[in-house]
């Protein structure tokens, strides 16, 4: 683990976009478990694709009009207990962070792992997001 004064700044460039910063286990399930519709939650890295790819990529997507309802980061290897509880809900997927995850009434719907952020900038990685948005976080009309 990195001393915390080290990853502040790091957590801080997501909480300032209003994401919710979850550290516990009982945090990550209180918000998958109580959230009705679409959820983010972002698996944040002290790792250079973190912060030079994903977290401005988040930034980006979240200026969409359609976005997820809420939106929350747990720390890869700060915060283990609160990473592993949220890695539990991305079934079918091996630990990756940084990754994103859309969850839709506490399920997996939308899955982008550190290979398909690693080696593409921002703004590709944020049209991606944009588009799994559209998909899953858009309200369906009654007919």
């Amino acid at each position: 683990m990195y001393p915390e004064i080290m990853v502040i700044p790091m957590r801080e460039e997501l909480t300032r976009l209003g994401v919710e910063e979850l550290r516990t286990a009982a945090d990550v399930d209180r918000f998958v478990q109580n959230e009705s519709g679409a959820t983010m939650v972002v698996v944040n890295s002290i790792c250079g694709c973190a912060a030079g790819r994903m977290r401005p990529a988040v930034r980006l997507a979240l200026q969409n009009a359609t976005k997820p309802a809420k939106v929350a980061t747990v720390f890869a290897g700060q915060d283990r207990e609160a990473t592993e509880r949220a890695r539990s809900y991305f079934t079918g997927y091996p630990p990756s962070s940084p990754s994103i995850a859309i969850l839709k009434d506490g399920k997996l719907v939308y899955m982008m792992q550190r290979h398909q952020i690693e080696t593409r900038d921002a703004s590709a990685i944020a049209a991606d997001l944009k588009a799994a948005f559209e998909q899953h976080c858009a309200a369906t009309v009654a007919g």
